[in-house]
């Protein structure tokens, strides 16, 4: 292949099996946010943010009752939520910290602002903002250098409306 995909090309949903579709629905919509658009009795329900039909799909066709993978394997390292800008990021913050949710981790890519946290059924969650493309750090040849440093949580939370 010499031609890369389109630039405006997205990944548009995530699809996650879960143990306990009320479970999940209660993070992904009672903490996160997320509008439950359809649900599909006790097996399946999709979720969105802005009415789109849906960012988020849960389901237990093949899941009801099970354990999170064990460590060590493959399958999803997490699923990456993008906000549109730092408020938004905070109010995603101020959520997690009224819910008593654990954080597991916050970074600063240079990039990006990154709050790193497991839903209930142990899949990874990173709750993201980009900064600007013109204010992502660069070496001497203009290559992208992003790194990983503490992301200040109580400043960020300071800035939840």
């Amino acid at each position: 292949m010499t031609q890369p995909v389109h630039p405006a090309t997205r990944i548009g949903h995530v699809h996650l099996k879960v143990a306990d579709l009320d479970r999940a629905i209660a993070f992904y919509s009672g903490v996160l946010g997320f509008e439950v658009t359809q649900r599909y009795g006790t097996q399946a329900a999709f979720l969105s943010a802005g009415g789109y039909h849906h960012h988020i799909g849960l389901n237990t066709w093949e899941s009801k009752g099970a354990s999170a993978p064990p460590p060590g394997h493959t399958g999803l390292y997490h699923t990456a939520i993008l906000y549109p800008d730092r408020a938004s990021l905070a109010d995603a913050l101020k959520r997690l910290v009224t819910a008593g949710w654990p954080i597991e981790g916050a970074s600063d890519h240079g990039v990006s602002e990154a709050i790193y946290l497991s839903d209930p059924d142990g899949n990874g969650v990173e709750l993201y903002r980009d900064r600007d493309e013109a204010d992502w750090p660069r070496d001497a040849n203009g290559t992208l250098a992003m790194v990983t440093r503490r992301l200040d949580l109580h400043a960020l939370l300071a800035e939840a409306a």
